[in-house]
């Protein structure tokens, strides 16, 4: 019911943009730029947890990109979706580059689930709404792409605000699992985790380690000793796409142009 008094609620009130409040319009070109136009880049946590996969991120998490997923995510803004999504697909692209996995199929977008308890107060789950925005914008641009929520929390998790990076990690280790039939569906294509955001890594290198934990059924036809194979016995690298990493200690590694270190707090 909260979700559609937030879709009505849109039709009715002054629109502004999410960013920076600039009035009739929901996105205005400058915050725009700030969200998807610069390359997407590989991004790191300091410290990175084990397990974490390669993830690219669109943007830092600052200003005008963190008021949009703010208006997202917890002011119900649903049309921020479509252009959110959009700047997720240019990082899933890049985590997804040629040469990067094996298989040729579809992309998969695995997105890292919310609790439902966070869903329930928000009216919506975030992630997966920008997730479904992003596979659908690969489609148009001819990657074939399709959305596989295959992970569920399967205990607890208490709220991250104001855990560290190594309470983080012992908050999520062993939270998240992957639904029963879930492995057959990863066989599909390439695999990408996706999420709104990344700081400390925990939750990322949690999906991993439960999409890890899956042993992928055995498809006929497709030799032991092939990329394929290999690929739906799990032995991959798994790769991650957000849409942006928060700044709170961020610098340009010096080693490397395409690299981005970030450290701070995490949902």
């Amino acid at each position: 019911m909260r979700g559609w008094w937030r879709e009505i609620a849109g039709l009715v009130l002054p629109v502004i943009c999410g960013g920076c409040g600039r009035p009739r319009t929901e996105l205005c070109a400058t915050c725009a730029h700030a969200l998807a136009g610069a390359p997407p880049r590989r991004v790191r946590p300091a410290p990175e947890p084990a397990g974490l996969p390669v993830v690219h991120a669109a943007a830092p998490y600052a200003d005008a990109v963190r008021e949009l997923l703010l208006a997202h995510k917890e002011r119900g803004t649903l049309a921020l979706a479509g252009p959110l999504g959009f700047a997720l697909a240019g990082a899933v692209t890049a985590a997804a580059r040629p040469g990067a996995g094996p298989g040729d199929g579809p992309l998969l977008l695995v997105p890292v689930p919310s609790s439902r308890s966070s869903v329930r107060a928000r009216g919506h789950d975030p992630t997966r709404r920008i997730a479904l925005a992003a596979a659908a914008r690969l489609r148009r641009s001819g990657r074939p792409a399709r959305v596989v929520p295959v992970l569920r929390q399967r205990r607890y998790v208490a709220d991250q605000a104001g855990l560290g990076a190594r309470g983080r990690l012992a908050n999520l280790s062993g939270a998240l699992e992957v639904v029963p039939g879930g492995a057959r569906l990863l066989t599909a294509g390439r695999v990408v985790l996706v999420d709104d955001l990344m700081t400390t890594g925990a939750s990322l290198a949690e999906a991993a380690r439960a999409l890890g934990a899956v042993r992928r059924p055995f498809i006929p036809g497709i030799p032991h000793g092939s990329p394929a194979g290999s690929a739906q016995r799990g032995i991959e690298q798994r790769v991650a796409a957000v849409i942006a990493s928060s700044p709170a200690s961020f610098e340009i590694n010096r080693n490397s142009s395409e690299t981005w270190i970030v450290a701070g707090g995490e949902r």
